[in-house]
């Protein structure tokens, strides 16, 4: 019994180690598959394909690189990224700027398609290939460009900001400011992907000063718009604020006013941010003004929501009421109802604050009557009514 008992345990022990997970195989590169192919069986002595040879080889792999395009179409992966593989190998023969290219077309698919194998594959690849280039001292600046887009096509920034640094100092050298202002505009966007706000800055801070020094007014704009979003973005108001208000005098000097409420709101609120309230609601008058004159209303109405949060926040409750009046009357001219309604909410707040009851209880009533036109929010203001008047009662 006691035998038997310990041939069944160990059978069950030897069962369960038999279900143990194999370690898998490790995956052969397919890059590096070395079998002789149908199309180019082997190079000749020179270890170079005569033009002739490069253009019906050239051909064939493009027809290869079609029924790969295909395959992947009708849903069939697998079979498409071998023909593709079996394309890349055989580029090779046609140098590196072809098996780049070729590289970073068929890298991006695979990045796509969130293929982490194919993408690593390929990417070691392009690293090598930059190896090996420098190595021979066969670094050119088509090879520089075609890495530069094979490295954003399979999504590592790292060494594509340091191709297209290459790129950018080989620019400067030649005196090209076109090829210069190219590339600082791919390192911005770049840097600006990856979440590296400063040096996206610093790139378009040069294409902000290149475009100033040669009058160029519609890109001073664009770069000026761009730093805005990168300071915002960065969190830093004081650069974002100064070129914001950059921004503010060339809309002016160009007589462009209809983008100033908007950017007016925005200084604003960077004066906020920096706790300098009197800049601040100086800004948000203005954008009010401005909002009204262009029959803005919307930004007139935000700029006087945000006027008066900054003088409730502040402990100023009846210059916050006196906003909140004006507001009123610009979203009745706008037929804001939700506006409205708002706004007697944020009024019936202040006097509830206040103790002055009799007002705190109109206002509510008001915002009452609008949330049932709108059928929004009714049970909140009854709420509020009910505390009016439970905290009124003796």
């Amino acid at each position: 019994m006691w035998i038997a008992t310990f041939l069944l345990c160990f059978t069950s022990v030897a069962l369960a180690a038999d279900k143990k997970p194999q370690p898998e195989e490790p995956k052969i590169n397919p890059l590096e598959i070395t079998t002789p192919d149908p199309l180019l069986p082997q190079l000749p002595k020179g270890g170079t394909l005569s033009p002739e040879e490069q253009s019906k080889l050239k051909g064939s792999l493009d027809e290869l690189n079609s029924q790969a395009a295909a395959l992947l179409q009708a849903g069939k992966a697998p079979e498409a990224f071998e023909i593709w593989y079996r394309e890349l190998r055989l580029r090779r023969s046609l140098g590196y700027v072809e098996e780049v290219q070729a590289l970073g077309r068929v890298g991006e698919v695979a990045w796509q398609r969130t293929q982490k194998f194919d993408a690593q594959v390929i990417t070691r690849r392009l690293l090598a290939i930059q190896k090996e280039a420098e190595d021979k001292k066969a670094v050119n600046l088509e090879l520089l460009q075609a890495l530069g887009q094979a490295y954003q096509q399979v999504r590592v920034p790292e060494p594509a900001i340091k191709v297209y640094q290459q790129i950018l100092a080989d620019a400067r050298q030649r005196g090209d400011t076109a090829a210069q202002e190219a590339t600082l505009k791919t390192l911005a966007q770049l840097n600006l992907d990856w979440f590296d706000y400063p040096q996206a800055a610093a790139a378009y801070e040069v294409l902000l000063t290149q475009a100033q020094a040669r009058g160029d007014r519609f890109n001073e704009v664009v770069y000026l718009q761009q730093l805005v979003y990168v300071y915002d973005k960065a969190k830093q108001p004081e650069n974002a604020l100064k070129t914001k208000q950059r921004l503010a005098e060339t809309y002016l000097n160009q007589k462009d006013y209809t983008k100033l409420p908007a950017l007016k709101i925005a200084i604003a609120s960077d004066y906020e941010a920096l706790n300098k309230p009197d800049e601040a609601s100086q800004n948000y008058q203005e954008a009010y003004s401005l909002g009204w004159s262009l029959q803005q209303f919307a930004y007139a109405s935000e700029a006087l929501q945000k006027l008066g949060a900054l003088y409730h926040s502040h402990e100023q409750p009846d210059f916050a009421l006196q906003v909140y009046e004006v507001l009123l009357k610009t979203e009745q001219q706008s037929y804001n109802f939700y506006g409205l309604m708002n706004a007697y909410d944020l009024m019936g707040q202040i006097y509830l604050d206040q103790k002055n009851y009799p007002k705190a209880l109109a206002a509510f009533q008001q915002g009452l009557e609008l949330a049932k036109s709108l059928q929004y929010q009714e049970t909140y203001f009854a709420t509020q009514i009910e505390r009016v008047n439970q905290q009124r009662s003796p």
